[in-house]
């Protein structure tokens, strides 16, 4: 059996940043690159779990600002185009011709620009919880008439509590850019927190049992809070309907799309345009599932699709 993973490094990417990656599995096995969520998630302690390492050439690799990554929490030079460019980088890098793109949340929205501009780079796609980054898909988490507002209504006030005058999302987010920039570090953290707990609540069917207590200054909820909130502020630094406009390239190769019938993170309607749009892919809703790779349908779905695509790709 392969060791989980044999090789850790650091590759030197444009505007000082350097690219943490690693290499897990079969070096001759198909190559998988596994995008993580956020953005600034960085790479889950566990996020090898769901393939057979006799089968997979796993490459796993934390995004500009957030995880081992340097600069930690920056967002200068921090764009999609940068992060597509790294990915590319990478590739070119480890002598990868093509590879499978594996990707959830924010991360599915990385692997469908990537396919758009390197289409024949991808051998498939396996997406989880489908993010196509329109207006519409910031408010439906964001905006306080957005789905996950009137599901999660206590919740959400938690997380605007302390915003005067709520006027739509621009409100929200002008809010936590002043938390952000303060000079303040108690209220950078606290925003911070108020910010990772919103996700937290809204990212599961049943609440995690994570204790939330010891959030301010953790670095995993700095780096989410912060890098979510300057793409989010940028619109993820691509034109409205931007993928859903140019499927049509990516249109051939296969893939499988993996969503929570009760995704309130990212909505279900999402995932079904993009596969109306995306004539070799296949739609699975799971039910009785939210957003995250944790939930017992969705995790089974995953292993699903990965067992189906080693066997046809192989």
């Amino acid at each position: 059996m392969p060791a989980t993973c044999y090789q850790r490094d650091t590759m030197p990417a444009s505007d000082g940043h350097q690219v943490y990656y690693e290499l897990s599995g079969n070096p001759e096995g198909v190559p998988i690159l596994i995008l993580h969520g956020g953005p600034g998630a960085g790479l889950a302690p566990d996020y090898t779990a769901l393939f057979d390492l006799n089968a997979y050439h796993v490459i796993g690799f934390d995004q500009r600002g957030c995880g081992r990554s340097t600069p930690f929490l920056s967002t200068t030079a921090n764009t999609t185009a940068h992060l597509l460019e790294d990915i590319t980088q990478l590739r070119r890098l480890l002598g990868i011709e093509k590879w499978l793109l594996f990707g959830g949340s924010w991360g599915t929205t990385l692997a469908l620009l990537a396919a758009i501009n390197e289409p024949d780079t991808v051998s498939g796609m396996i997406l989880r919880g489908v993010f196509l980054a329109r207006v519409s898909d910031f408010e439906w988490f964001l905006a306080p008439n957005g789905g996950a507002a009137q599901i999660y209504p206590d919740a959400y006030q938690q997380f605007v509590a302390n915003i005067d005058k709520i006027t739509g999302l621009e409100s929200i987010l002008a809010y936590y850019q002043d938390a952000f920039n303060s000079i303040d570090i108690a209220r950078r953290h606290e925003a911070a927190s108020r910010w990772y707990r919103w996700e937290e609540a809204t990212a599961r069917l049943h609440p995690s049992k994570r204790d939330c207590h010891q959030l301010d200054g953790n670095r995993s909820v700095l780096s989410l809070a912060l890098l979510e909130w300057h793409y989010v502020a940028n619109q993820c630094f691509i034109a409205e309907n931007y993928i859903l406009q140019h499927a049509h390239i990516f249109s051939h190769i296969p893939g499988k799309i993996i969503h929570g019938r009760c995704d309130t993170v990212c909505k279900p309607e999402g995932a079904y345009a993009l596969h109306q749009a995306w004539r070799n892919s296949e739609l699975q809703f799971v039910a009785g599932a939210g957003h995250t790779s944790t939930e017992p349908g969705i995790r089974l779905a995953l292993r699903d699709a990965i067992d189906v695509y080693h066997s046809a790709l192989r």
